[in-house]
């Protein structure tokens, strides 16, 4: 007995030898490419335009992405410019090929929500694009494969990185474009993470975290656009270095506020300083033990519109045009199903997703609530479920808050924050 023990013991040894060793260093990437449609296809955005086609591009639609690996879990963070995040069956395709080919387990995909990207709801299936938009259809091939590319070369340029986190208000460059009763409430809030070199002290990524809707261009104009974000990045790029990737706050009742910057041009480069002046004050560290915890699941909400009314679903084709108004009805026909994804870094800073455009507010009260060092709200990402506007603006009405555009049961919002709000007790262990 005494000598079988010393053999598995030895052998215990030997293969503790022989495994890799566990990765101390948090590890990032960056990575982008090229979305932009090549044909003309449907506008997303504004419903008046129906399905008019493309007649060009202002500037190119991007796909930026950052990898982060801290132990044994990867997470993906990817920016693109969209009205949205990609389809749910979409996004499934992509997220088991970044599985499969890197081993990235979780992520978040957003759209930045321009106005003036390509629709992506259009399939090749009876009354949802065959025989009419197959240029769509073509385009959306192409997309699901320029994210993957972006995801797998921020994959394969990981590097041992430093971070810092870090926010501060600023005034002048976002308004509530919705309620009427004081205070009106405006989320100022500009946040960044960012990651440099650990071994050459050069830049790697910076996030940057925003609120405002991209509408700068007028709706007309038929032609591709990053909106502001794309002179954002630019700039970043310029006078700071390394890949930027803009993620969208909850912007569901917020637009830009340009007295003051001028054209979208000018204020992405105002804001893109405004995230390189705070990047500079931060001091990037190393993590002596880089951990990262997620989790994600869908909630189902009833819906307060009957997708399944013919009349009401021939309505919205009215407005916008029948086969994109399908999609919507294929999804939302048995009620309203939003994703939630929340990840912690370091212990410290969260970052919550919601597949949707969130009220302002409810980014605002779970910053204040979830006591960690830096929380990161993005909108549109993971998905789209319209609209979620908080309890007092469902009240109060108007356009965002009402059934049309927000479907989700009064409330959902305010559950999904809940939600998230507990998770990020739970994953920093200060919950059962």
């Amino acid at each position: 007995m005494d000598r079988l023990v010393v053999v598995i013991v030895s052998a215990c040894i030997l293969l503790a030898a022989a495994a890799p060793p566990a990765r101390a260093d948090l590890r990032v990437g960056a990575g982008s490419a090229d979305i932009t449609p090549t044909e003309p296809v449907p506008m997303w955005g504004y419903g008046d335009r129906h399905a008019a086609l493309s007649t060009g591009t202002l500037d190119p639609l991007q796909a930026t992405a950052i990898v982060i690996a801290a132990g044994d879990e990867k997470l993906a963070i990817v920016g693109l410019d969209l009205g949205r995040s990609p389809t749910e069956a979409a996004l499934e395709r992509i997220r088991d090929r970044i599985r499969t080919e890197a081993g990235i387990g979780w992520s978040f995909i957003a759209g930045s929500h321009t106005h003036h990207g390509p629709v992506v709801e259009l399939t090749d299936d009876p009354g949802r694009g065959r025989g009419r938009f197959e240029a769509a259809i073509r385009y959306g091939t192409r997309l699901e494969d320029g994210i993957v590319a972006a995801i797998l070369a921020a994959d394969r340029a990981l590097r041992p990185a430093a971070l810092a986190a870090g926010a501060r208000p600023i005034e002048s460059f976002n308004r509530n474009r919705h309620s009427k009763i004081a205070p009106v409430p405006v989320d100022r809030t500009l946040g960044v993470l960012r990651f440099d070199d650990a071994e050459t002290g050069k830049p790697l990524a910076l996030l940057v975290n925003f609120t405002a809707h991209p509408t700068s261009i007028p709706a007309e104009t038929l032609k591709f656009s990053a909106d502001y974000v794309g002179s954002l990045r630019t700039t970043i790029a310029s006078e700071w270095g390394g890949q930027a990737v803009f993620m969208q706050g909850a912007s569901g009742d917020l637009s830009t506020d340009r007295a003051g910057h001028g054209d979208h041009v000018a204020y992405g480069t105002a804001l893109g300083r405004q995230a390189v002046a705070l990047a500079g004050e931060l001091e990037p560290r190393r993590l002596a033990a880089p951990t990262l915890a997620v989790r994600e699941e869908r909630f189902p909400f009833p819906s307060r519109v009957d997708f399944r009314n013919p009349l009401i679903v021939a309505a919205y084709g009215l407005a916008f045009f029948p086969e994109l108004v399908a999609g919507f009805v294929a999804e939302y026909g048995e009620g309203i199903r939003p994703r939630l994804t929340v990840a912690v870094l370091d212990d410290s800073i969260a970052l919550v997703g919601g597949s949707g455009e969130f009220f302002c507010q409810h980014a605002m009260r779970l910053r204040e609530r979830a006591r960690v060092d830096q929380l990161f709200f993005f909108g549109y990402a993971n998905g789209y479920h319209q609209y979620f506007p908080t309890i007092e603006a469902a009240a109060e009405g108007g356009y965002g808050a009402d059934p049309q555009v927000a479907p989700a049961a009064v409330g959902a919002g305010e559950q999904l924050m809940n939600t998230a709000l507990t998770w990020i007790y739970q994953l920093r262990r200060k919950l059962p």
